[in-house]
């Protein structure tokens, strides 16, 4: 809803009426960029109706000078062309994505192309819309009695949470919720926070605090105001997960990489090759400690100017490691139990932003989720990724990514190699390579719709013997 000629418009839970752009400037652009257009997309169907033993040439696009990319790309006999070009397959930077989308730029995409992000990833990525996503996704759950959205006893420590859907750590978007978070404060003063500006990643920004005069000296000195009208930057401040599961004195998160083909219906996949990122210095909690980022951020981007950053393994432990570990010290079935709900959190955190998310059959999208896990082996969503690095830092982190994209570009073609929107997505499994299946909302549909009609055949026959 919201993404064609005149509908309404769903924005995040708020249905609002207005007039489509395209019906607002219904010619806008028609002589400089419509008729242009129109002859690109006639020339790139040219190729199309060729006998289909006759090689097919599949020409790509890349903002990334990345080799772990030109090199998947090359080895299926593609050809680089430049944006300007007519192309089928575009590895795009988000800001190059949102000019092909925008509606100023009059880009309209034919059948045979791809690209590597979805209209308006941001409902995901960016940290304040994904808080508020989740937030919105729960709320509705609840209203419509849905038992996902059970609570525990509001009389217990803490309050009342969330039974199924607890999954992200207390978290308010300042300004505009500087008052609210004012108040959680106030209840455990003792507690600390973190803090990331929305609109950033690599660790860029983000600070941890333990008193409120902290965060007002920082906002002075930052010239950021936090009162609602007058703030512009809006930054996430969030509980601070103190008692992280530590392994060899030292603080990790995971980095898991999710693979979504459509929104509606809901298709994803999660990389079986994730990996730990650990911090160089070894955890501490004490105050003369809260500042060090070596102690307290994860991120490669940050450890690797650690004079403890170990080049040969980069800080990084592969999952299948993690696992081994987790069995031999902690058991089976509590390990189990852990990648069960780093499972469930994921596709949750995929369904609240699935209704306002744009589904573009030429879209396709890697995340990278971070994950902390606590002592209590209960996981955490810190935020997710629209375009994870690719850089590589190790040789085992080059194997790893480029059978990443390997992956993922057998996944999103149709059998034949050549893209086109019209294929259902939904590829055999021997393609799905490292990957495993999360959900396909439309595989899940057809299995139910064959056993409600085999439940009706059963029915039937047995009126019959009546």
């Amino acid at each position: 809803m919201g993404h064609g000629f005149g509908e309404l418009a769903k924005v995040r839970g708020i249905v609002t009426h207005k007039i489509s752009p395209f019906e607002q400037r219904a010619f806008a652009n028609v002589i400089s960029k419509g008729i242009p257009n129109t002859l690109r997309r006639i020339r790139s169907q040219v190729f199309i109706v060729a006998p289909r033993h006759e090689r097919v040439k599949i020409c790509f696009c890349t903002d990334l000078d990345k080799s772990v990319l030109i090199s998947n790309f090359e080895k299926r006999g593609w050809v680089q062309v430049t944006a300007d070009d007519d192309w089928n397959f575009y590895w795009a930077g988000t800001g190059t994505c949102r000019n092909i989308f925008s509606v100023d730029s009059g880009y309209r995409m034919h059948d045979n192309q791809l690209i590597n992000h979805f209209p308006n990833h941001y409902e995901l990525s960016r940290k304040d819309l994904l808080v508020k996503n989740i937030k919105r996704y729960r709320k509705d759950l609840e209203r419509d009695g849905n038992p996902l959205a059970e609570k525990t006893e509001a009389n217990i420590p803490g309050g009342s949470k969330y039974l199924y859907l607890d999954f992200i750590p207390i978290t308010f978007v300042l300004p505009a919720d500087y008052n609210m978070f004012v108040e959680e404060y106030r209840k455990n003063p003792q507690s600390t926070w973190i803090m990331k500006p929305c609109g950033k990643s690599q660790g860029a920004g983000i600070f941890l605090i333990n008193k409120l005069s902290k965060l007002k000296r920082w906002s002075r000195e930052a010239k950021t105001s936090f009162h609602p009208q007058i703030g512009k930057e809006s930054y996430v401040i969030s509980r601070y997960i103190e008692n992280p599961l530590l392994i060899g004195g030292k603080k990790f998160d995971l980095r898991l990489y999710v693979l979504v083909t459509s929104f509606r219906p809901l298709k994803a996949y999660l990389f079986r090759l994730g990996f730990c990122r650990f911090c160089t210095v070894k955890y501490d909690t004490s105050v003369t400690e809260l500042d060090n980022m070596y102690v307290h951020l994860t991120n490669v981007s940050v450890q690797k100017h650690g004079g403890e950053y170990n080049n040969h393994h980069g800080g990084k432990w592969s999952v299948q490691n993690l696992r081994l570990y987790l069995e031999g010290t902690r058991g089976k079935e509590v390990t189990d139990k852990l990648f069960g709900s780093i499972t469930w959190l994921i596709v949750h955190s995929l369904k609240a932003v699935s209704s306002v998310m744009a589904s573009d059959r030429h879209c396709f999208e890697c995340y990278g989720y971070d994950i902390i896990i606590d002592n209590t082996l209960k996981p955490w969503l810190v935020e997710v990724n629209a375009s994870p690095s690719l850089t590589s830092t190790t040789a085992n982190d080059r194997i790893l990514k480029y059978k990443l994209i390997d992956n993922i570009l057998n996944i999103v073609l149709p059998p034949d190699g050549v893209p086109d929107v019209r294929w259902n997505k939904i590829p055999s499994p021997d393609m799905l390579g490292n990957f495993d299946l999360l959900i396909d909302e439309e595989i899940a549909a057809q299995d139910d719709n064959m056993q409600n009609s085999n439940n009706g055949k059963h029915r039937s026959n047995n009126n019959r013997w009546k």
